[in-house]
């Protein structure tokens, strides 16, 4: 309890900033929306990429090392954040600066794993599992819910510019603090002796890792399922956010930013995390085989709520709060099942971490791609037949469950012919 917290507070930190303040911030400074998608699934691709680095990090003197470095490059680089506001050319820079961060955070998601498993045994790493998901996505209430809603605040007060470079020069110092903390109580040593592998044999062992993994029986299904899994959820969860700030005279909902840490950060975080529980809750009665319909469904309940918000453009709060409450509810709850799915179906194996890491991969490349293509999509169509589209985005993963790949009740997947 005095490392695992702020172990995984800091890795949520990371990746929220970068996932969903970094869009909502660029739409208040007048950024077009397809450019907000673009960039920042570009910037996505850190997360999607990382397991091609991964075990050359075995090579580094200490995981602890990894961990505090990249925990320090993050908190330099949201100070840089606060600079690059109020450059001339300050969107190239801030894209820049996002860049350091989500790479940092990449390799410390990395470390961060490799210390836990290295530094607790099975009980251990099962007792403290709901400790590390309940600080990662306590970090999320924290960026969404407060850090946001302080930036709505500010926003009123100083400028949106200003406001955001205070924001993050907060969050740099916040981060700073943290992970001079880490360096002190995080077991192990910030140095220790170096691995005895070599960079040629790491090589050597990903191209077997990689090479095993295309030969799966049925893979190539496997991958095409989980990219249409996400296929409209990385549209919806990309312009959906923009789409509650974007002024009614556009077809928004034009909510304030502190309004949207409202549904967002604490309505929508919470439902969630419900909708993840009963999830995951619900598979484990059912297995994943026979829940797997239920679950795809429930990924499309964003999509059809947010065709049904920019249809009414209803005003009040409390009917806007609900509708982001059901989105998120279905959001998670059916997310569960490609984690699973990767879980049970695409890693067993002579790999199995390893492919496991493989899969989620490519899961973060389907978002990324439909997270790019979103914000063109949405400015040719408008926000109403947008929503309407990821709606049908949706169905190919549906018809996909007659084709792909399912684990047997063992845990192991069945053999599907080639």
């Amino acid at each position: 309890m005095r490392w695992v917290p702020t172990l995984y507070f800091v890795q949520g930190m990371q990746f929220f900033v970068v996932m969903l303040i970094a869009g909502l911030m660029f739409k208040n400074l007048g950024v077009a929306n397809d450019q907000i998608a673009r960039w920042t699934a570009v910037l996505g691709l850190a997360w999607a990429i990382k397991p091609l680095w991964s075990p050359f990090l075995e090579l580094a003197r200490s995981k602890k090392l990894i961990v505090v470095a990249t925990q320090y490059v993050g908190a330099a680089g949201l100070g840089l954040m606060a600079l690059a506001l109020h450059l001339p050319h300050w969107f190239g820079a801030a894209i820049v600066v996002l860049f350091l961060i989500a790479y940092a955070s990449a390799t410390h998601d990395i470390a961060c794993d490799g210390l836990y498993m290295a530094s607790l045994d099975d009980k251990r790493q099962a007792a403290y599992a709901g400790w590390q998901g309940a600080f990662f996505n306590g970090a999320r209430f924290f960026i969404t819910g407060v850090v946001l809603k302080l930036a709505g605040y500010l926003e009123g007060q100083v400028g949106v510019f200003n406001a955001w470079s205070g924001v993050f020069l907060m969050l740099a110092v916040l981060v700073a603090v943290l992970a001079t903390y880490n360096a002190r109580f995080l077991p192990g040593a910030l140095s220790a002796a170096p691995s005895a592998g070599t960079a040629a044999g790491v090589a050597a062992m990903l191209r077997d890792v990689v090479v095993d993994f295309f030969r799966k029986p049925g893979i190539w299904r496997a991958v095409l399922f989980i990219v249409m899994f996400r296929f409209a959820e990385g549209q919806v969860q990309t312009i959906g956010p923009l789409f509650l700030l974007e002024a009614r005279d556009k077809g928004g909902l034009g909510l304030t930013t502190g309004q949207v840490a409202d549904v967002y950060g604490w309505v929508g975080t919470g439902a969630f995390l419900v909708g993840s529980v009963l999830g995951g809750w619900v598979t484990s009665r059912l297995s994943l085989r026979r829940a797997m319909p239920l679950l795809v469904v429930a990924m499309g309940v964003p999509n059809a709520t947010f065709y049904y918000l920019a249809a009414a453009l209803p005003q009040d709060m409390l009917h806007i709060g609900v509708a982001v409450g059901v989105e998120m509810f279905g959001y998670g709850f059916g997310f569960v099942g490609m984690i699973l799915y990767i879980m049970q179906a695409v890693a067993p194996g002579r790999f199995q971490t390893a492919h496991y890491a493989l899969g989620s991969g490519v899961m973060q490349l389907g978002f990324v791609f439909s997270k790019s293509i979103s914000g063109d999509v949405q400015l040719a169509m408008g926000y109403r037949h947008f929503f309407a589209w990821t709606i049908a985005c949706g169905l190919p993963a549906l018809l996909l469950l007659l084709w792909v790949p399912m684990p047997r009740a063992r845990g192991g997947a069945e053999a599907v012919p080639a």
